[in-house]
This record gives structure tokens, C-alpha cells and sequence, in this order.
């Protein structure tokens, strides 16, 4: 499989993801951040680190409801850069209905991975303190009625953290090393006319998560 169709994969099955989320949740909140390095820890950081790091953060969730409370998704791509050393794009996804200043979870979550899960080696990027400042936005809240927004979330956002550039290759030590990643959307019930999950019981996110197969994304 060639780069440009395994991106295109990647693009359709990660959209099919948060189409199954917006089954669920009747409205939910996207934060973008950029986490990385400072300068002089990029140069020395590995593939390894940043995945041990992201490892971390993720498996503090529960012990850290006053940031992950009510998340319900997630996606990272992680990428390489000369300047930059290893870094992650990411977007987390909590209820809409449950939270709603997604710039101060952004900044918490921010802050979080610098100065506790990188022992202030790490900095990060909020990228929606400047939402306002995007022509076409798909951060903050989205309901799951606003087709507008959730096209742009696709064609825009979901198309940047799937694009081919500025990939881990370089720094790979073996063919099993992943950079793209995200949540798996709970199962849906069959029951018709049931509820939607934000309107009854939302559940953080899983610890289950899937792993594409970028093997052809180098």
C-alpha cells in the first residue's frame, strides 16, 4: 500500500470513528495540542521516550479526574522533525455535555505533561487558545446536528493529523513502531430510540485503543 492510500485509509476509518462517537455522545468537546520538547531535550529525545511518555499520560487517566474526567476519545500522531526532535499531535475528545471550557482543560492537560509526566522537559502547543483565529474551526464544542463543523473536523483537522509529512521514520529502530493512534468508539446497543450515552452515563475513555497499521506510512 502506498503513502497516499494509507493515508486516505487512515482518514476514512478515523472519521468513521468519530462518527460512531457522535452516535453516542449528543455533543462533544475537541482539544487539539501539539506536545513536544524543549530544544534542548528534543535533540537527545527517541522514539521511545515520547512513547513511554504518551504511555504515561494515558494510563494516569483515572488517577487524574480533575483533567480526564468525562474523556471519551482520543488521536495521536506522532512525528519527527530535526528541530523539534519527537512530537505528538493530539486531539482529546470529552463529552460536550459535561464540559465546556475546553481552552483551561486544554491548558491542564498542557501543563500536566510538561511538568509532571515530563519532569519539565516537555512543552506543548494549545491549540484552542487560538481557535478564534481559524477561518474554518472544528475546536471547542460540536453538536452532533452541526454537519458543518463536523465536515470541518474531518476535512481539516482529521486530514492534518493523518497527512504524510514529517513522519517517525527517521527514527524508527523497528517496523513495529506505530505513529498513528486513537480510541476505539464504544459498542452500540441495538436498541432503538435508547438514549444517548451523554444523557444517561458517560464513561471515560477506554484503556482499549487502536493501533493502525502504518507500516507503509514512513
Amino acid at each position: 500500500m502506498n503513502e497516499s492510500r494509507n493515508s486516505q485509509r487512515m482518514m476514512d476509518s478515523t472519521a468513521t470513528y468519530i462518527d460512531d462517537l457522535f452516535d453516542i455522545y449528543s455533543k462533544m468537546d475537541f482539544i487539539r495540542l501539539d506536545l513536544s520538547y524543549t530544544k534542548e531535550h528534543a535533540r537527545e529525545a527517541s522514539l521511545e521516550d515520547i512513547n513511554q511518555d504518551l504511555t504515561h499520560l494515558l494510563n494516569n487517566r483515572r488517577t487524574k479526574p480533575s483533567i480526564f474526567k468525562n474523556m471519551v476519545g482520543h488521536i495521536f500522531k506522532k512525528e519527527f522533525t530535526e528541530d523539534k526532535g519527537p512530537h505528538i499531535h493530539s486531539l482529546f475528545i470529552f463529552d460536550g455535555q459535561k464540559v465546556r471550557k475546553d481552552e483551561f482543560i486544554g491548558e491542564k492537560i498542557g501543563k500536566y505533561w510538561k511538568n509532571e509526566i515530563t519532569d519539565g522537559k516537555g512543552i506543548y502547543y494549545n491549540c484552542n487558545r487560538e481557535k478564534d483565529k481559524y477561518a474554518f474551526c472544528a475546536l471547542g464544542t460540536i453538536d452532533h446536528t452541526d454537519d458543518a463543523k463536523r465536515t470541518v473536523l474531518k476535512e481539516k483537522a482529521i486530514a492534518y493529523l493523518c497527512k504524510e509529512e514529517q513522519s517517525v521514520g527517521p527514527i524508527k529502530q523497528s517496523g513495529n513502531e506505530r505513529s498513528f493512534t486513537r480510541g476505539i468508539a464504544p459498542r452500540k446497543k441495538s436498541n432503538a430510540g435508547r438514549p444517548r450515552l451523554s444523557e444517561m452515563h458517560a464513561t471515560e475513555d477506554g484503556s482499549q485503543e487502536e493501533h493502525n497499521d502504518d507500516s507503509d506510512f514512513q
